[in-house]
């Protein structure tokens, strides 16, 4: 096909006509679209919810829908993710104090847990620790040590029946499928990423103001146990990960259109290419977005803003930054099997 494509076109002719053609289909997009819609709706219907007479939900819409705006012309949404917290319930970091203020979603009385790490890089353990009573005079809270030591219980519901993708819960609907994340919110930001915010960056992406912006909002406690430990009785039920969804959100709407097209681009030829299917016969890896994110992510700080502008040539990009993921999971032992060559 590559030889085919050489003998019949100039070269450089096909990226710069794809570039061309992705740069002016792949638009602003000038206000919500269905999936947002939807996805915004069913926030709305989460959180008319309520646990008791204190305690409700608080939903967060993440995934593609908050994480693009630009609007292709190809399908880049697959379902919609919404994380959900709830009103009673806070996560802090090991060794410090329970807060004495708390924003006004939380309810008059809120069980802190202490975040406590576990063997495995990012997985934790929530120990409940403080229970935070609100103060009627002077609307701060007061903060009463639990005598007994209890965990928070990831998976504290029935899961027969329901079809789990890691964390989420999926449910299926007439249009789209709906992947729910229950999480404790962390309103810190954890020690175990305390490296991100002041590494040395090259080409000051991200700048000062949106790292102090990732770093205010804090990060989630989402429900789910690391591969290894599922089988074990007690770290299969209460084992948690840190989730950074809400600091991807905002660095990716930092992101110029070019490098969202590039995200666009990545994700659809990995889904084209069958990457992100399960090969368990073969032995091979499987991809997911995450993955193409996180590569993103990794090149945004590593090249400069005239790598991504100067002659923009989509289809190189691409194929950069898939060689570079394809090295990376070598330099590792993993492989990847495709129909194409291009990793």
């Amino acid at each position: 096909m590559l030889l085919v494509e050489t003998m019949m076109f100039p070269e450089g002719y096909l990226d710069a006509t794809v570039s061309e053609f992705l740069l002016k289909t792949c638009r602003l997009r000038p206000q919500p679209n269905e999936c947002a819609t939807e996805a915004a709706f069913w926030c709305g219907v989460m959180a008319a919810g309520h646990l008791d007479d204190e305690a409700h939900y608080i939903p967060t819409i993440t995934g593609s829908v908050a994480e693009f705006y630009i609007d292709p012309m190809l399908p880049h949404i697959g379902d919609i993710d919404m994380m959900c917290h709830v009103s009673i319930q806070l996560a802090i970091p090991r060794g410090q104090s329970p807060p004495t203020q708390l924003p006004a979603e939380f309810s008059n009385y809120v069980q802190v847990f202490e975040i406590i790490d576990s063997h495995l890089p990012g997985y934790v353990y929530l120990k409940l620790r403080y229970l935070l009573t609100e103060c009627d005079d002077d609307g701060k809270y007061n903060a009463v040590e639990y005598d007994e030591e209890g965990y928070a219980v990831s998976r504290p519901y029935d899961m027969e029946g329901l079809v789990i993708h890691g964390p989420a819960v999926m449910i299926t609907g007439s249009v789209w499928s709906y992947d729910r994340v229950y999480c404790v919110r962390c309103l810190c930001w954890p020690p175990q990423a305390a490296d991100w915010p002041t590494r040395h960056r090259n080409y000051d992406w991200p700048d000062s103001a949106t790292v102090d912006l990732v770093v205010n909002n804090g990060c989630d406690v989402v429900g789910v146990a690391h591969r290894q430990c599922r089988q074990h009785e007690w770290m299969g039920k209460n084992q948690w990960r840190l989730s950074f969804s809400r600091a991807e959100i905002v660095l990716l709407n930092r992101w110029m259109p070019v490098q969202q097209i590039v995200y666009h681009m990545l994700r659809f030829f990995t889904k084209a290419e069958r990457l992100t299917d399960s090969t368990e016969k073969s032995g091979a890896s499987k991809l997911n977005n995450y993955h193409i994110k996180t590569l993103i992510l990794w090149a945004s700080e590593l090249k400069p803003k005239s790598w991504w502008t100067n002659d923009v040539k989509l289809v190189r990009i691409s194929v950069i930054l898939l060689h570079t993921l394809g090295s990376g999971l070598l330099a590792h032992g993993v492989h990847i099997t495709s129909s194409t060559t291009v990793i």
